[in-house]
């Protein structure tokens, strides 16, 4: 597997059945989004994305504003903790329901969190290397298969035997297609949505010089 996230997704609405309709990318009100969410910096607009790709590099945002559905793809999102985001993106979350979701190939590692007018509902984060680093709230739905052992990882050697009862992948595929309505890797099911298909738009990040913001004011 090679899919890696590190993303937001704001709602007001079920946020699968909004991006399953391919709604209209609002511009206007993405900028504004992106203006609000990172104060003080300068962002440039560097094309489009997709929702394919929402692990932009340090110095990107890759982010969208639809009807009821907001998606903000950066750095800041792809902590062990979910539960320690920074409390601005809750702020922004105004009453609505936030979801955080991230996942990095390289790891085997998985985290999501879901928040609801402000409160923590569930946060998770798993490795093999780290076992479970976080495991706050009830079990959603989607996760008690994998849990269960119905998803197990197999292996040829018992004394080499994986350290979790599912691969944190295949758990981070699973949370994508019922939260999100698409998948990225595996077996994927032909009546998802085609992430492709759901624009994002990407700004350049960077940070005015100290000194030129003494200019400014001097």
């Amino acid at each position: 597997m090679g899919a890696k996230t590190w993303m937001l997704v704001y709602a007001d609405v079920d946020a699968r059945a909004s991006l399953t309709a391919q709604p209209a990318l609002d511009r206007e009100a993405t900028r504004r989004l992106a203006d609000a969410l990172f104060p003080g910096e300068r962002l440039e607009p560097a094309g489009e994305g997709d929702l394919s790709h929402t692990c932009p590099p340090d110095d990107e945002l890759h982010i969208g504003c639809f009807q009821g559905v907001s998606i903000v793809a950066a750095r800041e999102f792809g902590g062990d903790r979910p539960s320690r985001l920074a409390p601005r993106f809750l702020t922004a979350a105004a009453g609505g329901s936030l979801t955080l979701h991230a996942m990095h190939s390289v790891v085997d590692w998985f985290a999501y969190a879901r928040w609801a007018n402000g409160k923590l509902l569930r946060s998770l984060s798993v490795s093999p290397d780290s076992g479970v680093i976080e495991d706050i709230g009830p079990r959603s739905s989607f996760e008690e298969p994998y849990w269960c052992g119905e998803h197990p990882v197999e292996s040829d050697d018992e004394a080499d035997a994986y350290p979790l009862p599912f691969h944190p992948l295949e758990l981070g595929e699973a949370a994508l297609a019922e939260l999100f309505g698409y998948q990225l890797e595996g077996t994927i099911d032909a009546a998802l949505l085609e992430p492709e298909s759901i624009p994002l738009l990407r700004y350049r990040r960077s940070r005015p010089s100290r000194w030129r913001l003494w200019r400014r004011t001097t």
